[in-house]
């Protein structure tokens, strides 16, 4: 089959004919028909120090995707063939403490498609039948191929906040932050505000719902503006940028909570007594996607007609045209990038 390959230790992919993955007893072979693509295949691409210290080459890239069932293993009981599934990533080992208390999306053992081994970034993936979500009828290939970045936002909007009614800075436009803005005025938020530095993100945060869309040096005065002065209740960091953070700290009301998804390029400072415990601010970290109650979310908001994540996709190519893929992420000038396999 033909696949995107991490071939060695050193930038670029390679697109490379590989054998069809078989499966083990408790696995389904998946065609691939779409897949996303995502900042963390730049860092592989690039082969940056992240990079160094998490892959061994060679293995097939990517980790986001959607397909049909064409093969099923013979202790599967609930996946057929001709299934229309996507995936969760991230296969862990289902017998640690924090995978017995359901809190498996840290489990210590997980191991990532795409970064730990082979992806989807192919014809065809296998995948343990635990890991596999099925979609509804309705939804398209392209948008179960991004189930996996929509979590993560669905994961930091939604776990631990009360948004109906709630003011909400969002620090940071990627595809996430994005789909984030759009789950806050699903799930009810009063006030939206996005903050980054790129105007194109800006007009897509626009589009997703954001009431204003600010630079960074901006949403200060329009978070005080919104909220008379007191703060926001809520702040989703996106960016993983130092000064964002801070400005998340800043930013939210005293007794308010700031979700952190971003992650800083290297260690930095964070004054304990003045941006948490004399605030009595509430600091969640976001990994992934909670297994598998923020699955359950992402279904029920896509099918109440209220969350549509179709404008965040604004580039499509076929595998041939990777490095055009990868270069459109760096450029800036794009939302979700989607690789069009099957």
């Amino acid at each position: 089959m033909k696949a995107l390959v991490k071939s060695a230790a050193g930038p670029g992919f390679t697109l490379a004919d590989v054998p069809v993955p078989t499966i083990r007893d408790d696995e389904v072979l998946i065609a691939v028909k779409r897949a996303g693509v995502c900042g963390t295949d730049v860092h592989i691409h690039e082969w940056d120090a992240w990079a160094q210290g998490r892959c061994r080459p060679p293995f097939t890239v990517g980790h986001e995707f959607a397909g049909e069932v064409t093969q099923v293993g013979r202790l599967v009981a609930d996946v057929k063939v001709g299934d229309r599934v996507t995936a969760e990533g991230h296969i862990v080992c289902g017998r640690c403490h924090l995978c017995r208390t359901g809190n498996s999306h840290i489990c210590p053992n997980t191991k990532i498609i795409g970064v730990d081994r082979d992806g989807c970034f192919a014809e065809f993936i296998a995948m343990p039948a635990t890991n596999v979500w099925h979609l509804d009828d309705d939804i398209s290939y392209e948008i179960g191929g991004i189930h996996d970045p929509m979590g993560n936002a669905f994961h930091t909007a939604l776990h631990g906040t009360n948004l109906p009614g709630a003011t909400v800075l969002v620090t940071g436009c990627g595809p996430i932050g994005i789909f984030a803005v759009g789950i806050c005025k699903a799930a009810g938020a009063s006030r939206i505000i996005a903050s980054d530095v790129n105007p194109r993100r800006l007009a897509l945060a626009s589009q997703m719902g954001a009431h204003d869309a600010v630079q960074p040096g901006e949403a200060a005065a329009a978070v005080m503006k919104a909220t008379d002065g007191l703060g926001v209740d809520v702040v989703l960091e996106m960016s993983g940028v130092p000064a964002a953070v801070h400005q998340a700290f800043a930013l939210v009301r005293a007794g308010g909570r700031i979700q952190i998804l971003g992650i800083p390029s290297k260690p930095m400072e964070i004054d304990l007594a003045t941006e948490i415990i004399f605030k009595g601010t509430t600091v969640y970290g976001v990994v992934g996607r909670r297994m598998y109650d923020t699955w359950i979310q992402m279904t029920q908001f896509l099918r109440s007609g209220q969350f549509d994540p179709r404008p965040v996709i604004t580039h499509r190519f076929p595998l041939e045209k990777h490095a055009e893929a990868i270069a459109a992420i760096k450029s800036g000038e794009a939302g979700k990038v989607v690789f069009e396999i099957g």
